[in-house]
């Protein structure tokens, strides 16, 4: 029983419950139509009785020298015609004048008369010679109502069962259509129960819910169950930091338009639509969604949508320290090339016997190579930070492009996570190479500054010598799937995860473009910038980045 299915359990306790209810149903019909039977019986023999009680006849009979003479024919007619069972007159001493059997005339009555002689009539259930009979006694008076004699009408019991079992019949029939009332009811239930439960059972459902509600808890992506209206009906706890919802109540679902969604992923719940690895933008975050529709295993209409959620911002974040790596080892691989070609010339100039030039070229390329990583390690106490730059100056030498590096100050990095540093300035020197490789002049510059008036602050500027911006790119380089690289949909990301890693870190960001293009990005030196700064600079100068 305990395997049995939540709606097998409901029909069998349904069908136990009706068959009780019809049971205890019946069993006080049955009581009801005996007592009424009985009741019935006791007013008709009183009724009989009383009758006899007042009728002349049986007055100036009891009083005539032989009694029974006169009132057994006139008895026996009346039983026959009444279908009465016994009326018995007699005289206030027990001595019968009448009875069903006329060998007990004369006799003396069996039952209670005290009631009657005190000229009370009385009705009672008692066992005379006939068996247990239901009798009425009533006294015969003269008109100054003295007592002279009583009259006993009675039927056995026998005939007072054989009327009541003439109302079984009704009972039953009431009793069997409530059975088959109560099954077909108890059936349609336990179906449509068998369909919204499918077919389970309580312990199934109950460790499923537990189950379910352990993984929904436990996973690390952002899962969320929409209903067919777009309601949010239940989310775990990653998906409540990743959209910034309040904590999800069971049994209250949210309609997308309360929570404060971003309008793509609220069209997306609205839709129910199946979503594959779509990216969607929120205020700080970019997020891979997937969605699909909820079915049941019977293939009925969907209950709703299932919607996972990714914070795509840290997979790029761990891209972007991959792309670091990566830009270091070509850095190494073109620095152990050009070593290798200078330090062919070293040997081939002391080959020659002029060990002064060997010496001046050795020493020479030695201060170019270290100046830069110098300057760069005093300025900057970062140790990502310093990489990415160092290697950057070597992929831009290899690519034939002038890196002008700027650090005034100390870049502090106290509260900022550096790896947002390094999103945000790889990305922008990334977009910077790309335009500048077009262009003649072929230069990059990068400024990072913390002194001046605005010592609370670190300035980061890229510019390059490309052709710049559109007054139309300006307005949508901002915009996920946007690229100046063209292949609109295809790239675009980087610029998003810079504005985004601005944004968590307090800071604005704006671009400029006047013969090429300009980013200016200002990021608060230590506690996150307050409320209500934008974190994404005036559009008016053009905020965007390269994608």
């Amino acid at each position: 029983m305990r395997n049995w299915s939540l709606a097998r359990q409901f029909f069998i306790g349904q069908l136990v419950f009706v068959l009780a209810l019809t049971t205890t149903i019946s069993w006080v019909l049955y009581l009801d139509a005996e007592d009424n039977t009985f009741d019935s019986a006791s007013a008709r023999m009183l009724a009989v009785a009383t009758t006899f009680a007042n009728d002349p006849f049986v007055l100036e009979a009891v009083q005539s020298p032989n009694p029974s003479d006169l009132l057994q024919p006139y008895a026996a007619e009346v039983m026959d015609e009444l279908g009465v069972d016994f009326v018995t007159i007699m005289d206030t001493d027990r001595t019968r004048y009448t009875h069903r059997n006329p060998s007990e005339i004369g006799g003396q009555y069996i039952g209670s008369v005290e009631q009657a002689l005190g000229g009370v009539p009385h009705v009672e259930l008692f066992t005379g010679t006939l068996g247990p009979s239901v009798r009425a006694i009533v006294p015969v008076t003269t008109p100054d109502n003295a007592v002279t004699a009583l009259v006993s009408a009675g039927v056995t019991v026998d005939t007072v069962s054989i009327a009541r079992n003439a109302q079984l019949p009704l009972v039953w029939l009431i009793a069997a259509g409530a059975l088959t009332a109560g099954t077909i009811v108890s059936l349609v239930l336990s179906r449509h129960l068998r369909r919204a439960t499918l077919g389970l059972g309580t312990e199934q459902l109950s460790r499923m819910f537990v189950f379910y509600d352990s993984v929904l808890h436990s996973v690390r992506d952002g899962l969320a169950l929409t209903n067919l209206r777009g309601d949010l009906v239940l989310y775990n706890d990653q998906a409540a930091a990743l959209l910034n919802l309040p904590p999800s109540v069971p049994g209250e679902p949210k309609p997308a338009s309360d929570v404060g969604l971003s309008p793509s992923i609220r069209e997306l719940l609205a839709s129910g639509r199946r979503a594959v690895d779509e990216i969607h933008v929120t205020d700080d975050r970019v997020l891979v969604v997937n969605q699909e529709p909820a079915v049941p295993a019977s293939g009925t209409k969907p209950l709703g949508t299932v919607t996972t959620i990714r914070d795509h911002t840290e997979l790029e974040a761990l891209s972007d320290e991959v792309q670091t790596m990566r830009t270091l080892t070509e850095a190494l691989r073109a620095q152990t090339h050009e070593h290798a070609n200078r330090l062919h010339t070293i040997v081939s100039l002391i080959e020659l016997d002029r060990r002064t030039e060997a010496l001046e070229f050795a020493t020479r390329d030695l201060q170019q190579s270290q100046q830069l990583t110098d300057e760069v390690v005093a300025a900057i106490d970062e140790p990502f930070i310093t990489a990415l730059l160092v290697g950057k100056a070597a992929q831009a030498n290899e690519r034939g492009l002038h890196l002008d590096i700027d650090v005034a100050g100390t870049l502090e990095t106290h509260g900022m996570d550096p790896r947002d540093l390094v999103t945000i300035i790889g990305n922008l020197l990334d977009n910077a190479f790309d335009a500048a490789a077009s262009s003649e002049e072929r230069s990059v510059s990068l400024s990072i500054h913390t002194a001046g008036d605005d010592a609370g602050f670190v300035d980061i500027e890229v510019g390059d010598s490309g052709p710049g911006l559109s007054e139309a790119q300006l307005g949508t380089i901002f915009t996920l799937g946007s690229s100046s690289k063209g292949t609109a949909g295809t790239r675009g990301l980087g610029l998003a995860l810079v504005r985004q890693a601005v944004h968590r870190l307090g800071g604005t960001i704006a671009v400029t473009s006047d013969g090429g293009a300009l980013f200016t990005v200002r990021l608060p030196a230590g506690p996150r910038a307050p409320e209500g700064a934008d974190p994404a600079g005036p559009r008016a100068h053009g905020e965007a980045t390269r994608g």
